[in-house]
């Protein structure tokens, strides 16, 4: 059999097992499973390179030029279940319930790409929870536009229906669409600047010859 990895095609030879009775056994590998035929590295380079702007039917050339010439089956029909396997994963990640935890303060941001729609800039709404044990999880990726009150207030929502409880203090930086959908949805959590925002926001003001 013959495996894709991140230096190119290795063939493997999967040996024919038989039991001390002379009859067949199937052979399973702890280090090949059934049915492989891409490393994970691999693997995970083909998320990389699409969110890196490599569309379906050029996957398979950016690939070769990695791993060489011998790349196989990764063509644009590939690429596109793929793509279907990582939508339905992470709409399934977007609806879990987080109710199993107490989440005692959160962080969000967003987060700017270099991506437009229209005449906004299109930016990704993060939400950070973090437990009664200190543990940090993801709580919500969404696709906003701008920091604007109502693309947050949809966040909320959409936490709150997943059970979110108004955690005991919020933290963000001075966009002030959150704070208003915050005091909407949660009234009753405390609400903090981010000092690494305020900081940079303070340095950005200062000449760079006063800087630390």
């Amino acid at each position: 059999r013959e495996i894709q990895t991140g230096i190119g095609p290795v063939t493997v030879q999967v040996p024919k097992v038989r039991s001390r009775q002379g009859e067949p056994v199937t052979f399973r590998s702890a280090l090949v499973p059934p049915y492989v035929r891409k490393t994970a590295s691999l693997e995970a380079a083909i998320p990389w390179l699409y969110l890196k702007g490599i569309s379906t039917g050029e996957m398979q050339g950016a690939l070769e030029a990695l791993v060489g010439p011998e790349a196989q089956g990764l063509s644009a029909s590939t690429v596109s279940r793929l793509k279907q396997v990582w939508r339905e994963e992470y709409t399934a990640w977007q609806q879990r319930r987080v109710d199993a935890e107490q989440w005692v303060y959160i962080w969000v941001d967003g987060i700017y790409s270099g991506l437009r729609a229209e005449d906004h800039r299109l930016c990704a709404l993060v939400v950070i929870g973090v437990n009664a044990r200190g543990e940090k999880r993801f709580l919500a990726i969404e696709d906003g536009i701008r920091e604007s009150t109502q693309s947050w207030r949809e966040v909320l929502v959409g936490l709150k229906a997943r059970g979110l409880t108004a955690p005991h203090l919020a933290v963000g930086d001075g966009a002030m669409g959150f704070w208003a959908a915050l005091e909407e949805l949660f009234p009753t959590t405390r609400q903090q600047r981010c000092w690494c925002h305020k900081t940079q926001n303070i340095l950005n003001a200062l000449p760079k010859s006063v800087q630390p």
